[in-house]
């Protein structure tokens, strides 16, 4: 990560300034984040288009990690962090608040470029505003367009003038649908590239070098935590008196989190069992590890370490989810690779008896390990190197259209 630019000029009380001075200034970008994970990635945006671009100011929805980086804020990221339907609803008349002000500012004092971090349901309709009013708009981060309703791609197309995708199968979707599109590389390398090696991350969580070790993780909110927290658990149990000295890591995902655990650890669980705040430690420290379908299962991938990826759902949501999903596998990690790398246990499969079965023959065999390791040293690799640097040369190129 490049060293923080300066702070950001304070907010205009004068009147603008001239047209002269206003361009003397450099492009003005308006950058639009809702969550912690859009927050960083844009934050790292930043940062690298100010090394390409010294002179560029940014203004948008920013998070903590963006006002760092040196972005106005008009309005907090957390304004826009709302996830589910009754979230949403009850926060609706806050959400409205900032998309009427950004609409405002797009039509009355029109930066040189919008540029919108994931959040589709909002920062697509904002685009289609920066269109109408002559303002560009550079997308970081595609809607999953490749999973469902990819007819959404043309109209995405007819709002947004360059798509910037994380993950390289998007590529052909865009391309397919004339819109034109940058694979810049995940994030999430830049995020995780220092990782502690085996030995480092045992010491950590005070474990032995030689223990057999296996990570659970069983997602980060408090549905997923209720649906599979007792199926790891219950599996754990049943590894236990098979490996002696064997030793179960669970990451906690915060206080809410903590406290499902809690109540389903009153109930059933491991002895062997160590809970932490970091899963990547976790995960580093592992043989193996039990993962729920998420951004944790691509984590875990980059850290190299060997998994099996569950997704369980109720009945009618699966149903549902199956009849509108087109997508050849669960876990990202598979998908990037286009084929299993990862075994998948998905609903009926995804239960202690499999789990604990599946975990064993990772467990057991270290040839099957290493093998998996190779798999996802090329996963690793697939997901590109830089990926900020190569997504700030798109957007400089816009910002030195905007000037010249």
């Amino acid at each position: 990560m490049t060293p923080a630019p300066p702070s950001p000029p304070a907010a205009r009380t004068a009147p603008p300034t001239a047209a002269g001075e206003e361009r003397a200034a450099g492009p003005r970008v308006m950058i639009v984040a809702g969550e912690a994970s859009g927050d960083a990635i844009a934050a790292g945006l930043i940062d690298a288009v100010r090394e390409q671009r010294p002179g560029a100011r940014f203004e948008g929805v920013a998070g903590p990690r963006m006002e760092a980086a040196g972005c106005r804020a008009l309005y907090p990221s957390d304004r826009l962090a709302v996830v589910g339907l009754t979230e949403v609803l009850r926060h609706f008349g806050d959400i409205r608040e900032v998309f009427n002000g950004l609409k405002r500012r797009l039509r009355e004092d029109p930066p040189d470029l919008l540029v919108c971090v994931d959040l589709p349901d909002f920062n697509l309709r904002l685009a289609r505003v920066a269109k109408r009013a002559g303002v560009p708009v550079v997308y970081y981060v595609s809607p999953q367009v490749w999973a469902w309703r990819r007819g959404r791609v043309r109209g995405i197309g007819r709002v947004v003038d360059h798509m910037l995708v994380i993950f390289p199968f998007e590529m052909e979707v865009y391309e397919a649908a004339g819109v034109p599109v940058t694979y810049v590389g995940n994030p999430i390398v830049e995020r995780l590239a220092e990782v502690p090696d085996r030995q480092a991350a045992r010491e950590r969580l005070g474990l032995a070098a030689e223990a057999p070790v296996v990570a659970l993780l069983p997602g980060s909110r408090r549905s997923e935590v209720l649906r599979m927290a007792p199926v790891l658990l219950e599996a754990a149990e049943l590894l236990e008196p098979r490996f002696p000295g064997i030793r179960f890591v669970l990451p906690v995902a915060g206080p809410e989190v903590a406290q499902v655990l809690d109540e389903v650890q009153a109930e059933m669980g491991p002895a062997g069992l160590v809970r932490c705040d970091d899963s990547i430690t976790a995960t580093a420290a592992a043989d193996c590890a039990a993962v729920t379908s998420g951004t944790a299962t691509l984590e875990t991938a980059v850290v190299g370490t060997p998994l099996i990826v569950l997704y369980k759902l109720s009945p009618v949501t699966f149903w549902l989810a199956r009849r509108l999903v087109r997508v050849s596998y669960i876990g990202m990690v598979n998908l990037i690779a286009g084929r299993e790398v990862a075994p998948e246990l998905i609903q009926g499969d995804a239960e202690p008896q499999t789990v604990a079965e599946t975990l064993a023959e990772l467990l057991e065999d270290p040839h099957r390990r290493e093998k998996a390791r190779a798999e996802l040293a090329g996963v690793r690799e697939t997901l590109g190197h830089e990926p900020s640097r190569r997504a700030a040369e798109v957007v400089a190129g816009f910002l030195a259209d905007a000037r010249a």
